[in-house]
């Protein structure tokens, strides 16, 4: 179920009142008619427990926009008897809280409780975020949060600690639908637009209730003696920026959508999301950098030519930039998508840093080291030192690990790719150390 909206809402009396937003108009009175979140507010639901059970705790809203967290946390105090108080943490200071907590606590020691409802929670302090935390405990307040951010990167741990954090969703194509037609009951006739233009209406809400409500609004408005298509929709209505914060939740998830798109070999789904984050508006230069790691991480020695591949991309962006360059970086992730996959240099790097952490200061056997003056010869350095030239094949087999160290195998080279071969010389020079053990 989503937010918002019901279509038992009335205008407000007075024929010279201005006339309320349709958002405003549709919101529901009911916890029954808010369209969407499911998941959160059905019988079996966290919300529809706590409220079956009477026993209601502190929440975190985590969510995009226009999904109705606003109007469920309204709800809620309606339907538990508690006085709804709401503030945004952009506009509240210190002092004010200060004087919301003072008025809960006197409307505490009246008998009644308070649902203090905070917007973009996440925007306060770790100082204020800590100033909940007593009346939290002391049931002076109960604390309903919404924001758009992780809350486990955003919120104090012992706020998250204190609080159920609950995960509201976009709505689907269905459920913005039935808000369309609630908004047509309320306005009292059908949108003048034919099938396909109004799907595209309902895309171009992308998943945001009160969205398609301000849409929906302007759209009635229109006087048409036929329905319009979508050419004409589109026309006059621009499209919905997507949501999308370059140094917030959507960046990060973008990103790894992108990153496991390439990783799992789907060129069409790893061009989709390197789309959605140009288009989102990402420095493309941020993107030629991760998609270099990519390469270096998830290609590694199955393909050394990824990684020129894109280097070559970035050079190219700097050179042309946007968006002639963008489509460089687009050629890399297709190259990196189809190319052979290998984390083995990646795992062996790893398993080396646990090693050389493990072993601390253990210095190298002495006869790789070289003896530069007379005293570190006499102390034993270079002694017995097999000059791999000099040997059969080129290979000594001597050991190179520290001599209170059992000699260890971190790279294991994949069977795709280049790393096939790489697979071949390692099985080669194994078997080389193995013939100069037994001769020894």
């Amino acid at each position: 179920m989503v937010d918002l909206f019901s279509s038992s809402g009335a205008s407000d009396p007075g024929a010279d009142a201005p006339a309320r937003p349709l958002a405003d108009r549709l919101r529901p009175q009911t916890l029954a008619e808010v369209i969407g979140q499911e998941q959160v507010l059905g019988p079996e639901g966290p919300l529809g427990v706590m409220l079956a059970s009477g026993a209601l705790s502190s929440l975190i809203f985590w969510g995009p926009p226009g999904v109705g967290k606003t109007t469920i946390a309204r709800l809620l105090a309606d339907e538990t008897d508690l006085h709804f108080v709401q503030i945004s943490a952009i506009f509240t200071g210190v002092p004010d809280l200060r004087k919301v907590f003072e008025a809960a606590k006197m409307r505490r020691a009246n008998g009644r409780g308070t649902l203090l409802f905070v917007d973009e929670i996440h925007r306060f302090n770790k100082a204020q975020q800590d100033g909940f935390l007593p009346h939290m405990e002391d049931g002076t307040i109960l604390l309903v949060g919404a924001t758009t951010e992780n809350p486990s990167f955003e919120l104090n741990a012992a706020v998250l600690s204190r609080s159920q954090v609950l995960v509201l969703t976009r709505l689907d194509l269905e459920e913005l639908e039935r808000l369309a037609q609630r908004a047509e009951a309320e306005l009292g006739r059908s949108l003048p637009l034919d099938p396909a233009a109004r799907a595209a209406l309902l895309e171009m809400a992308d998943g945001d209730g009160r969205a398609l409500l301000n849409l929906i609004e302007q759209v009635a408005a229109w006087t048409t003696d036929t329905p319009l298509g979508i050419e004409a929709l589109t026309t006059r209505l621009m499209k919905r920026a997507a949501v999308y914060d370059k140094s917030g939740d959507a960046h990060y998830n973008l990103i790894s959508a992108l990153h496991k798109s390439v990783r799992g070999s789907d060129p069409d789904a790893a061009l989709y999301w390197l789309a959605r984050m140009l288009e989102g508006g990402e420095d493309p230069r941020f993107l030629a950098r991760r998609i270099t790691r990519m390469a270096v991480e998830d290609i590694g020695l199955a393909d050394p030519q990824a990684q020129v591949h894109c280097l070559s991309a970035w050079e190219t962006y700097e050179r042309l930039g946007s968006p002639e360059g963008e489509l460089a970086l687009a050629q890399a992730v297709t190259y990196l998508a189809l190319a052979p996959k290998s984390n083995a240099t990646y795992v062996a790097y790893k398993a080396a840093r646990r090693s050389a952490k493990a072993y601390g200061s253990e210095p190298p056997p002495k006869h790789i080291l070289n003896a530069a003056t007379s005293m570190m010869k006499d102390q034993g350095y270079g002694a017995g030192y097999a000059y791999d030239h000099d040997a059969e094949d080129g290979f000594s087999g001597q050991n190179y690990f520290p001599d209170a160290m059992e000699r260890e195998t971190f790279y294991a080279p994949v069977d795709r790719g280049f790393e096939r071969d790489l697979k071949k010389r390692v099985s080669y020079f194994e078997s080389l150390r193995a013939k100069r053990r037994e001769k020894g």
